[in-house]
């Protein structure tokens, strides 16, 4: 039998302290079907990464908490998502949250809304599942939330940010009265600018959670193009688009090496940024996305790569 390959994050090299802060605990998304196709995580992720487990509409909570109890073997800290319009009522929410607590030591969760059209009951945000108390009671000690640097369609349809805004203030001072550790975690993003003006106006807007940015890891930009208009990504899409324009890039395998090197010059010139970490959507696998983040902190001083787009 093969010897594993366990990874670890210590004594790593990266290239600047702004990479270094974003590198230091990245954390990443899997499905149970995608999951049910690694033999030990332990081989491809660094000890410690936080692993958030994707509830998608049709799947059974059974997998979802059997993917979640054998993460939590593995000795990973494990955050399922828990989207509001698939939750038929608070009955079915708080079944969930004991069930994550009581059989996989889950105690931590993201909230959502969730992208189902219309709801399965009476739940339709992730602010009525705060409301409820649930996650205090069976002592769940971290609450992510998801961030909208360009926007949410589906909730501001006129395009506007108004929706997202209140409701971003709202938890804003749901996380100052309670105890609740909080961050925001954003979709996908292929343009750093995006993301730090928005990073800029919430703060001047008083939030003061931290940001864990979404980026997609390598992958076919075909596949990237898929998963880009069925989210909803807005326009940093044109960096993909103008991507696919250069016929002799088409076959190249995309990596988020530009958007993470801009995300990085920035947090170095401003550190009190809210910008924290980076949360990776291993869109083209796992190892994939393992492996590139790897590289990235151990590359020499210097030589991030910077390619153009």
């Amino acid at each position: 039998m093969a010897l594993l390959n366990f990874k670890s994050r210590a004594n790593r090299q990266v290239s600047s302290p702004g990479l270094g802060d974003l590198l230091g605990g990245w954390s990443i998304e899997v499905m149970p079907r995608t999951a049910a196709k690694v033999d030990d995580f332990r081989a491809l992720l660094p000890a410690g990464t936080r692993v958030y487990i994707a509830h998608i509409a049709g799947t059974p909570i059974e997998d979802m908490i059997a993917t979640a109890r054998r993460l939590h073997e593995e000795g990973f800290p494990v955050m399922p998502h828990f989207p509001a319009r698939s939750i038929p009522d608070a009955a079915t929410l708080e079944d969930w949250i004991k069930r994550y607590r009581n059989e996989a030591g889950v105690q931590e969760a993201l909230l959502l809304g969730g992208g189902q059209p219309e709801p399965a009951g009476s739940l339709d945000s992730s602010i009525q599942m705060m409301e409820t108390g649930l996650f205090d009671r069976y002592g769940f000690n971290r609450l992510h939330i998801a961030g909208h640097p360009e926007g949410n369609r589906d909730i501001d349809r006129d395009g506007s940010t108004r929706g997202v805004d209140q409701a971003l203030a709202w938890k804003q001072d749901f996380a100052s009265r309670t105890d609740a550790r909080m961050a925001i975690v954003t979709q996908f993003a292929f343009d750093a600018r995006s993301v730090t003006d928005w990073a800029e106006r919430i703060q001047r807007a008083g939030v003061t959670l931290p940001i864990h940015v979404g980026i997609a890891g390598p992958a076919k930009l075909q596949t990237l193009l898929k998963y880009a208009l069925a989210c909803g990504v807005g326009p940093s899409l044109k960096v993909l688009q103008k991507r696919a324009m250069d016929v002799t890039r088409l076959l190249v395998p995309y990596e988020p090496t530009e958007v993470v090197a801009g995300l990085a010059d920035y947090k170095a010139s401003n550190p009190d940024s809210l910008i924290e970490q980076l949360h990776i959507f291993p869109l083209g696998g796992i190892k994939e996305a393992g492996d590139w983040a790897d590289r990235q902190e151990n590359t020499s001083p210097g030589r991030l790569s910077r390619k153009e787009l």
